[in-house]
């Protein structure tokens, strides 16, 4: 998730930990003063330094569910510095909870790096799954696991994708895919770095209901938004 970079501690004490080259391009590990931060291409994705925005996102999606839905299984769309991750297994009511991450290096900086201290042991949490994979490619496959929760947070937003073709998440296919992937009156939540008004008008061209932007306050610019609608029933 990228946001203006709040100031902090060390600002100028900047290391790479780990480089990887994978078949996405080039994801890196950098340490900022006391801070983690993950750069994919040479964009910088996301950091330590304030996991509101990623709390948020989980929550937003909870809070649209009928509160006597017992047990929801959540898919989660990117593991990342582990903020939503840790935020779904804290919470005693989700019942099954999947991640999907495809960068393998940051799977590893989870399981035995410094990210796990983020993720707070819910790799370890007997309701977490972590699937190795690429989104797209799970949400096409014919058959599968379904959810009452999508939250996606894969790129900067649904006008500003990490990877070019990132973008067929966010249309025709990619929401397609989505909806088959929700059981009826599931809630499907996505982050961006700003307002998409033409990602809003291909939620309702797909069949979504109860499209709405909620913006989220961050330390500093512009507030961050979740895109949130509901697979009709």
């Amino acid at each position: 998730m990228a946001t203006a970079l709040p100031e902090r501690d060390g600002l100028d004490a900047v290391v790479t930990l780990d480089r990887r080259e994978g078949p996405y391009g080039e994801v890196a590990l950098r340490r900022r003063g006391r801070h983690f931060e993950i750069i994919a291409n040479g964009c910088f994705l996301m950091d330590t330094a304030d996991g509101r925005s990623e709390r948020l996102l989980v929550q937003a999606a909870l809070d649209e569910l009928d509160p006597g839905q017992q047990r929801p299984a959540v898919l989660i769309g990117g593991l990342g510095v582990g903020f939503s991750l840790a935020y779904a297994a804290a919470e005693p009511r989700w019942g099954r909870i999947a991640v999907v991450e495809r960068e393998g290096a940051i799977i590893e900086w989870h399981r035995s790096g410094p990210l796990g201290a983020f993720s707070a042991g819910a790799l370890e949490d007997e309701r977490v799954a972590v699937l190795h994979t690429d989104l797209l490619d799970y949400l096409a496959a014919a058959d599968g696991e379904r959810y009452h929760v999508l939250c996606l947070d894969i790129d900067n937003g649904p006008d500003w994708t990490v990877t070019d073709a990132n973008a067929g998440l966010y249309g025709t296919d990619g929401l397609a895919g989505i909806w088959h992937r929700l059981l009826p009156g599931g809630v499907l939540a996505v982050w961006s770095a700003q307002p998409s008004p033409a990602f809003e008008e291909a939620l309702r061209a797909a069949g979504f209901a109860d499209v709405v932007t909620r913006e989220i306050p961050v330390a500093r610019g512009v507030p961050d938004v979740v895109h949130l609608a509901r697979r009709a029933r």
